[in-house]
């Protein structure tokens, strides 16, 4: 790399003026763009076949440094700073390979839960945090930054684990009430730092989205409170995911040296981390099958199936991080598949955000079925393939994993040329593993010992204002008791920097007395 090479630089889906040719930094900090569509990089970089093998063999931090280094260069990111966000980010995971993979019933699983939430997006937020942190000390947004989210229940923790106690940051999660797990729910009302606020919503995911969404479009809100997104939406998420597509595919063809293409399988839900793999191949990463698997929430797969992308009433599953009805991430591959046309893709979520309906057909359909396959499994299903391959391979998928595994077993591409991403640990997920194991393994300990935990938590109605008003006083409370706080440190500086000057005047004293 030279110092002359310039980063890739990111353009909103919807294509307004002024959020065009954005840096990384500015992406990343403000999450959503200002009119309300997504950042997409304006090119790809590629990987070529010489360059790709060269990173065969190196760890999977190092891996990660190469990967986002072709998007983030000096010019933004200091080469020697982005492996350091990168290793710290690394150091979180209780497994030294970050993301390991293994090989059951003659397909891969990769093992994405190894993080300090058990979760596939403590890859990505883990980076976030602090590639949040590391901007903020450099003179971003004045140093602070109200980072609001929505979760079905996964994101949520990760995103707490990946900004507690983050010096400026004040993280705020919304998710709905009754309809998070009661251990994820658990992950996030224990933490206790103060710049942590855990707010149950009354209503649905996409509710909690819509507040979200809501707030970004507050232009005075927004500004006053220094609103930044944790949710897929923030680009860094997506490019943090990619270097586990390009290290499986690495550990795959080390142990299968007949395999050529690696096919992934993707328990889908927001499509950030599907959209990881697709633009992984964009880059030279030889994909095959991008398969986008889902539960009775179903909208992706009549997509990619029909080519109608229509907006139904959410079902409540066993795997309710995917229990969502619009995809929030989806926009971005809409737009690559309107051609990068701006235009057709502001007309299509128009037309989608007041009808809930957008299909496509003819060589449009044809270019996405191209693209991603698909498949659902319904409850039954899933239930089925967790309680098969704990009997067969004493292996426990959750009920998220298992989706995906299930997918590639309808689309018959089970074998050694397959990944099946493990999206989160089944004990996550006791009470729906339980309805198909009984009883279950051990849970790890630093789940278990969360029922011993204090929680934190906040409730509020679906209204954005009352969300947006509850936001600013918890930010005025920890702003003003940080200040209180810092204000007697320095009390108490001054204290006894006044009593080691009175003592050396003392002693200065005493020492000309005695002669």
């Amino acid at each position: 790399m030279t110092g002359a090479e310039k980063s890739i630089t990111y353009s909103s889906t919807r294509g307004c003026p002024t959020q065009k040719s954005i840096s990384f930094r500015t992406a990343v900090m403000r999450g959503l763009a200002h009119d309300r569509g997504l950042f997409v990089p304006d090119s790809f970089p590629t990987v070529s076949p010489e360059e790709l093998e060269s990173w065969r063999n190196l760890s999977y931090a190092d891996l990660a440094t190469e990967v986002i280094g072709k998007f983030v260069k000096d010019d933004e990111v200091p080469r020697d700073v982005l492996a350091g966000i990168v290793k710290k980010s690394c150091g979180a995971f209780r497994s030294e390979d970050v993301t390991p993979l293994i090989k059951v019933e003659g397909h891969y699983i990769l093992e994405l839960f190894h993080g300090p939430t058990f979760a596939f997006k403590d890859v990505a937020l883990q980076m976030l945090g602090n590639f949040f942190e590391y901007f903020l000390s450099t003179g971003s947004n004045d140093g602070r930054l109200a980072v609001l989210g929505a979760t079905s229940g996964d994101t949520g923790s990760a995103a707490i684990y990946g900004l507690r106690g983050k010096k400026g940051v004040d993280c705020i999660i919304l998710y709905p009430n009754g309809r998070v797990s009661e251990i994820q729910e658990r992950q996030m009302t224990t933490v206790p730092d103060d710049n942590i606020h855990c707010v149950s919503v009354e209503g649905t995911f996409d509710d909690c989205q819509d507040i979200v969404k809501a707030s970004f479009a507050n232009q005075e809100f927004r500004d006053r409170v220094k609103l930044g997104a944790v949710n897929s939406i923030n680009w860094c998420r997506v490019l943090a995911q990619t270097t586990y597509y390009f290290w499986s595919y690495f550990r795959v063809t080390d142990a299968e040296k007949d395999v050529k293409e690696v096919n992934f399988s993707v328990p889908t839900g927001n499509f950030g981390d599907i959209l990881a793999g697709y633009y992984s191949k964009r880059m030279g990463l030889p994909v095959g099958d991008l398969i986008v698997a889902t539960n009775e929430n179903d909208i992706l797969h009549r997509f990619f199936t029909q080519g109608e992308y229509h907006r139904e009433d959410i079902q409540a599953t066993i795997s309710p991080s995917m229990d969502i009805c619009v995809s929030s991430n989806f926009e971005r591959y809409l737009f690559h598949l309107a051609g990068d046309d701006s235009t057709t893709l502001a007309n299509w979520m128009s037309a989608f955000e007041s009808t809930g309906k957008l299909t496509i057909s003819g060589k449009m359909l044809d270019k996405a079925r191209a693209d991603f396959k698909s498949a659902r499994a319904d409850t039954d299903a899933t239930l089925k393939i967790i309680k098969r391959y704990n009997s067969d391979h004493e292996y426990m998928l959750c009920p998220h994993s298992a989706v995906g595994v299930d997918a590639v077993h309808q689309l018959n591409t089970a074998d050694s040329a397959t990944v099946c991403l493990a999206t989160a640990h089944f004990a996550k997920f006791g009470d729906a593993c339980s309805m198909a194991v009984d009883p279950l393994p051990t849970l790890p300990k630093q789940l278990s010992k969360l029922w011993k935990m204090q929680i934190r938590s906040s409730n509020c109605p679906n209204d954005a204002s009352v969300v947006q008003a509850f936001m600013e006083k918890r930010i005025e409370e920890r702003i003003a008791k940080h200040a209180a706080r810092d204000e007697k440190k320095k009390v108490l500086k001054n204290v006894v920097l006044v009593s080691a000057a009175v003592g050396a005047l003392a002693m200065a004293v005493s020492a000309l007395r005695r002669r």
